[in-house]
């Protein structure tokens, strides 16, 4: 089993909107910008099986999220290179009039305790401007 962290943030908004506005790769940049300099729909040019092209600090990436649901369930898969998959559980639970966003990150194989530290450090930075974008 893979190590993992659960990073989680309370937003005043409705889970609802949280949902859409997660839910819309378009918006990864002004959020996640630790994962998402800038998106785009994937052509078939670009990896197999991906929905959206991300460019991030570190070169171009797939991903690609489950269907739309009522559960709040936002997990997706990040391939970083031909034939690797990351999955990346990410969901939005209700909690009264706001929403709790809950992103689990596994540690990857070779991964060091820095580099983990870092990546979850990166989530949190993402989750908290997250919040600030939903909130006002």
């Amino acid at each position: 089993m893979l190590p993992s962290q659960t990073i989680a943030v309370s937003i005043a908004c409705s889970p609802s909107r949280a949902y859409e506005f997660i839910r819309d790769p378009g918006n990864l940049p002004q959020w996640a910008n630790g994962l998402c300099l800038s998106v785009r729909p994937a052509s078939s040019d670009d990896a197999a099986g991906a929905d959206w092209i991300a460019e991030t600090p570190h070169g171009s990436v797939g991903l690609s999220f489950v269907e739309r649901n009522a559960f709040g369930v936002l997990d997706h898969y990040v391939s970083p290179s031909p034939g690797v998959q990351i999955y990346v559980p990410l969901r939005v639970l209700p909690n009264q009039d706001g929403c709790e966003v809950i992103f689990t990150l596994f540690r990857q194989p070779g991964m060091t305790d820095q580099h983990f530290a870092s990546d979850a450090a990166m989530v949190r930075r993402d989750l908290d401007a997250l919040k600030q974008l939903l909130q006002r």
